[in-house]
C-alpha cells in the first residue's frame, strides 16, 4: 500500500511506496495517547523488526496513513491491529509537525481507558511489549535514559507529563 506524502500545508501531493519514502518527504501519522484514570500512560515497545526506531518505547498505537485513508480511519485500524482495541471512542487531540531524521505530521488522539495489560492483544510484529507507566517513572526515565524512547517521544512526553 502506498503512503500519503504531503507538503508543508499538510496537503496531499502524491503517494509513494513505504520503501521509497526519503527524509525529504513529509508523510502523515496518526497516534493514540492512552491514559488510565490513575494518570498512568500506556506505551508500546516497538518491534525489533521495525525499520524506524526498533526496540524503543513509543505510543502504544500509531501508524502511517495509507493512500485513501484519513487520520481517523487509520487510528481506529491501528488500535485494533496493534493492541486489539475495539469499541472505544477516541478524542481528537492535536496535530503536530515533526522534523527530525524523518518528517511528518502526526495527528494525536486521546483516550482514558481502565484496562489491565493482560486484556490487550498485541500484534507481535508491531509491538514487543505494552506497559502502563506512572508519570513519575516517565519523568525519571526521560531524565536518566531518554534513548529508550523514540527520538521525538521523550520531548513530547516531557511536555505532557508534569
Amino acid at each position: 500500500m502506498k503512503q500519503v506524502v504531503v507538503n508543508e500545508q499538510n496537503e496531499i501531493i502524491w503517494h509513494k511506496e513505504r520503501s521509497e519514502i526519503t527524509s525529504e518527504d513529509i508523510y502523515r501519522v496518526s497516534a493514540l495517547w492512552v491514559e488510565n484514570s490513575k494518570g498512568e500512560v500506556l506505551l508500546g515497545l516497538r518491534s525489533f523488526l521495525k525499520h524506524n526506531s526498533p526496540g524503543r518505547w513509543w505510543s502504544a498505537v500509531a501508524g502511517t496513513i495509507d493512500e485513501g485513508e484519513s487520520y481517523e480511519e487509520n487510528i481506529y485500524k491501528e488500535a485494533q491491529e496493534e493492541i486489539g482495541l475495539t469499541g472505544e471512542k477516541f478524542e481528537l487531540w492535536e496535530l503536530l509537525r515533526v522534523k527530525w531524521e524523518w518528517n511528518y505530521f502526526v495527528q494525536w488522539y486521546t483516550l482514558v481507558l481502565d484496562r489491565d495489560i493482560s486484556e490487550f492483544i498485541k500484534e507481535e510484529w508491531q509491538v514487543e511489549e505494552i506497559r502502563w507507566f506512572t508519570r513519575e517513572e516517565l519523568k525519571n526515565l526521560i531524565e536518566k535514559s531518554p534513548g529508550i524512547f523514540t527520538a521525538n517521544l521523550a520531548t513530547y512526553i516531557a511536555s505532557r507529563v508534569k
